[in-house]
């Protein structure tokens, strides 16, 4: 069985963030034209299809690193920030960005909420699992080297 561990992890996300473009509780916000991804970012994201991809990449966090929260998840999405000619330091991502996505994949079945933090659900993983499965086949047509892996 193909798991999240055996896919090289861009080529999941991308995947990933296709199959949750079709599923409707999951949807980005008015306000995502408009939203930096944290406080060391100085433009919105270029790609319009970047909250998917964010969504998918926050799954998948939580499938490898569960269970988690969101300040853990907001040190994981932030960055350095440049201060001028001041030395730059690290930020942290933004926590309203990341509380309003976890809602939805909640929403969706695909994590669930603990005292603990946020973990993957049997219906998450399983959507992981074939979206790596799919992922795993598409790569060993690609290269017929890594069909035996």
């Amino acid at each position: 069985m193909t798991t999240v561990y055996d896919v090289p992890a861009s080529e999941l996300v991308r995947k990933v963030s296709e199959k949750l473009k079709d599923i409707e509780s999951i949807t980005p916000p008015e306000w995502a034209v408009f939203v930096k991804t944290g406080v060391n970012r100085e433009l919105p994201p270029d790609d319009p299809d970047w909250w998917y991809v964010r969504c998918a990449s926050i799954l998948r966090r939580i499938y490898i690193d569960s269970p988690v929260g969101v300040s853990r998840l907001k040190t994981a999405y932030g960055g350095k920030k440049r201060r001028g000619s001041k030395p730059p330091h690290f930020e942290r991502g933004s926590g309203a960005l990341l509380r309003k996505a976890l809602k939805e994949l909640e929403e969706a079945g695909f994590i669930e909420s603990s005292d603990e933090g946020r973990s993957i659900t049997p219906k998450g993983r399983s959507f992981l699992d074939n979206a790596s499965h799919e992922v795993k086949l598409s790569l060993a047509e690609e290269m017929p080297a890594l069909a035996k892996y």
